[in-house]
């Protein structure tokens, strides 16, 4: 249903959020398709290069992926190809066991990827702690740049990451000079090309549109050409003819126990990395993928790079993030992308083979240097499983893959034991002589020596207070509270025992459980006042129930959230999103995100209003700084406006407060900001996918939504973010009535709710992916605006 207030003709921008044709679809695809190729040549060369594998190996894998996986796999938009991930286990096994021999190896582990998808055990890679996963990355990452550099400085690298860091001071002394300076110039334009549409003015415009040719492309042409001019003698690409009989799979010679464990690291390693990355890909795109099918799909790719003389093959998130943000709709952009590499193979070789060695050895040694992210990094500290990652990185780099992931995983199940046993017992004094005991963690048999110490420490006829804080409470511990409240009790003292769950139950060591209500004049649990009102109402005084509030929070919440709020107040903050939305005071963002302190930069006004710099009169700068800041100072990566049902300030628009006769209020001044949404609702209103809208005041409420994400675009500094891929717009909508989250659909511009997902833990839901609509990345699910964390960014 539409609700028009005009009969003025609607404009011809109602048909910009209409889903493409089957020709646009096809034209996306295949242009999408030549930018992962440009990519997918030279990093191609680059990983076989880094193995010892010959350079045709990369090629042949590059095009298997495209063709095999675009064809079968369940991921729609990730590409596949050599995985930089396994550069270090490849060139293990080659080194080990020879080419033909490591094709084997290859093939096997594609049978046993074929074995897995069909058990549909796809799934079970995702508990793979995400420590251990970007641990592993990172690992392989510092030892590629390690060995690669070598080939960089003009030598050749050592066998392993300590014997190539033993042996770079003398390369150094050594170093070619010609290599160097081409190395110097690939991995420089590698480094600036994406940066160029950061710069200032017009520099910065142009920036922009010379950052869409893919860097690596550029940097290996501008080496090659640079060495061509020069006429410098360089090592170069080396592609042999294919010879089938030189590429026959054969068996490895050596213990069996060796190579099933190799089988099962390229399997393991390769089957990760592609679910990882299909699971971040399809969040992207806003799609569903079959993971079994995508493991199927890449046990078939691996049978046949194998059997082809093909390096292992695994889905990247690199090209995979290309190909979603190029425009890609269909698997035929892989598929094609597939094609195009096997054209170059057979037609380019005679151009390829003048691409200097040390300008694919500086290519992939800056991929490794990105494979330690300090995002990830970050990430894994304020989760306190540094320790994992830090013995994954280690282990990886002294020891290998294989070994460095069973030792990242012993980590964490000795943190995990480490947490599961360790629990604090604090004593505090109070007033009259009295005393609080308050247990934070499981009180098991392990924490009964420190729990007795604190109980003996407490006077005999002290009035005592234990507080537990809900956590696991074995026979043991228990046992101790038990004897210890009795003989406490006998002395003439006195003792409550106290459970803070969210049931807010007061607990007794006999067995006893009987309701308790927190300190204060109501009788209310921590949620209840907004749950309800009759909580409020026992209270007259306004201020009275605020500081009630307060009181609250200081005995409640304060000691839960002083660890985060301290560390916050150490580092400053860093929220990944900007939320704009109403100053009504229904509007809990907190609640509607499930997000908590340091997450969201917010700012509220009337209306959620982004005052638009050609408004006379109207502009407000407060908004625009805050804009600003967010995303020139924070960095945020996504912007949310976020309306809601029954907003006053659009009823106020429709009655025409802003246009009365008179000197204008502040308020009319202010609402003058929302113009153009009632110019928008005449034009082209917004709807919802599922449902009509209720009235004339709800569509003129999610249209301003629409309309606030156009003026945002007026901010040079969005604009900039924007162009550069860099930043997400979202569009949301919140129904009080129904507490119904809704978003800008990606497809059809209308909103669409946010569904729970069955079986997911309490959070934001998973961050799906833009599309761009007017210039404007929507996103269409409630994580864009708390964002999501894809666990495999390399």
């Amino acid at each position: 249903m539409t609700l028009d207030i005009s009969s003025a003709p609607i404009a011809s921008d109602t048909n910009d959020h209409a889903p493409p044709g089957p020709r646009a679809r096809w034209a996306q695809d295949l242009s999408a398709s030549l930018v992962v190729f440009l990519i997918a040549v030279p990093f191609s060369l680059g990983i076989a290069l880094a193995t010892g594998a010959p350079l045709t190996a990369g090629l042949a894998a590059a095009a298997v992926g495209g063709l095999v996986v675009g064809f079968l796999g369940g991921s729609t938009l990730q590409v596949s190809g050599p995985s930089a991930a396994l550069t270090v286990i490849t060139a293990g096994l080659i080194s080990q066991y020879g080419w033909q021999a490591t094709c084997a190896v290859t093939l096997a582990a594609g049978l046993l990827q074929l074995l897995l998808g069909a058990r549909r055990v796809a799934r079970t890679a995702l508990a793979v702690s995400p420590a251990i996963v970007h641990g592993m990355l990172a690992g392989i990452g510092l030892t590629i740049a390690l060995a690669q550099l070598h080939v960089v400085l003009g030598g050749s690298p050592q066998s392993s990451a300590p014997a190539n860091l033993l042996a770079l001071p003398g390369q150094l002394a050594g170093s070619h000079p010609p290599a160097v300076a081409v190395g110097t110039v690939t991995a420089a334009l590698l480094v600036i090309w994406p940066r160029l549409g950061r710069l200032p003015g017009r520099a910065g415009a142009l920036g922009a549109r010379l950052a869409k040719v893919p860097g690596p492309l550029v940097a290996v042409a501008v080496a090659t050409s640079l060495a061509m001019a020069l006429g410098l003698q360089l090592a170069r690409v080396e592609l042999p003819a294919w010879q089938p009989h030189d590429i026959v799979p054969q068996l490895p010679h050596g213990p069996i126990a060796g190579v099933l464990a190799a089988v099962l690291t390229v399997t393991a390693v390769a089957s990760v990395e592609s679910l990882l990355s299909a699971v971040a890909i399809d969040r992207m795109s806003h799609r569903t993928g079959d993971l079994d099918r995508e493991l199927r799909g890449q046990g078939v790719a691996n049978v046949v790079s194998g059997l082809l003389g093909g390096l292992p093959i695994a889905g990247g998130a690199v090209r995979s993030t290309a190909n979603v943000r190029a425009g890609a709709r269909t698997r035929w952009s892989s598929i094609l992308h597939g094609v195009w590499v096997l054209a170059a193979a057979l037609l380019l070789a005679g151009g390829l083979r003048r691409i200097p060695l040390a300008a694919l050895a500086a290519l992939v040694l800056v991929v490794g240097l990105q494979m330690v992210s300090f995002a990830h990094i970050r990430k894994v500290h304020r989760h306190r499983e540094f320790p994992v990652y830090l013995a994954t990185v280690l282990g990886v780099v002294l020891f290998g893959v294989l070994l460095g992931v069973a030792l990242g995983a012993a980590t964490a199940v000795l943190l995990a034991l480490y947490r599961l046993t360790r629990a604090h017992v604090d004593v505090m004094p109070g007033p009259g002589g009295s005393f609080t005991v308050q247990t934070h963690g499981p009180l098991t048999f392990a924490a009964v020596p420190r729990l007795s110490r604190a109980l003996a420490g407490i006077p005999g006829t002290a009035q005592v207070a234990v507080v537990h804080d809900g956590s696991f409470l074995d026979h043991a511990a228990y046992e101790t509270l038990h004897s210890w409240r009795v003989g406490h009790l006998a002395a003439g003292g006195q003792v409550s025992m106290v459970t803070r769950r969210q049931d807010a139950e007061v607990l007794d060591p006999d067995g006893t459980v009987r309701t308790g209500s927190s300190p204060g004049p109501h009788r209310c649990r921590a949620w209840t006042p907004w749950v309800g009102h009759h909580c409020i109402e026992q209270q007259e005084d306004p201020h009275g129930r605020l500081l009630d509030g307060v009181r609250g929070f200081q005995l409640h919440t304060a000691p839960l959230v002083r660890p985060e709020l301290a560390r916050l107040a150490r580092e400053g903050q860093t929220p990944s999103q900007l939320f704009l939305t109403c100053a009504d005071s229904r509007m809990v963002t907190s609640m509607i995100t499930n997000s908590g302190p340091g997450d969201l930069f917010t700012v509220r006004n009337v209306g959620n209003l982004v005052p638009a710099p050609f408004e006379p009169g109207a502009a407000d700068d407060s908004v625009a700084a805050a804009v600003q800041y967010a995303v020139e100072a924070l960095e945020v990566r996504s912007i949310t406006v976020c309306g809601h049902s029954g907003c006053g300030a659009m009823k106020a628009l429709l009655d025409g407060v802003h246009e009365r006769p008179g000197p204008p209020t502040p308020l009319a001044r202010w609402l003058r900001n929302g113009r153009g949404a009632l110019d928008r609702l005449r034009r082209a209103p917004a709807e919802f996918t599922t449902r009509p809208v209720v009235d004339l005041v709800e569509q003129l409420c999610i249209t301003n939504v629409v309309q606030q994400l156009d003026q945002l675009m007026a901010n040079p500094a969005v604009e900039r973010r924007v162009a550069e891929g860099t930043l997400r717009l979202v569009g949301m909508y919140f129904d009080f009535a129904t507490a119904q989250a809704y978003v800008l659909d990606r497809e059809s511009g209308r909103f669409s709710p946010v569904e729970a997902l069955e079986g997911q833990p309490a959070g934001p839901a998973p961050c799906d992916t833009p599309e761009r609509v007017n210039g404007i990345e929507q996103v269409s699910a409630v994580s864009a605006a708390t964002g999501g964390d894809p666990r495999l960014a390399a």
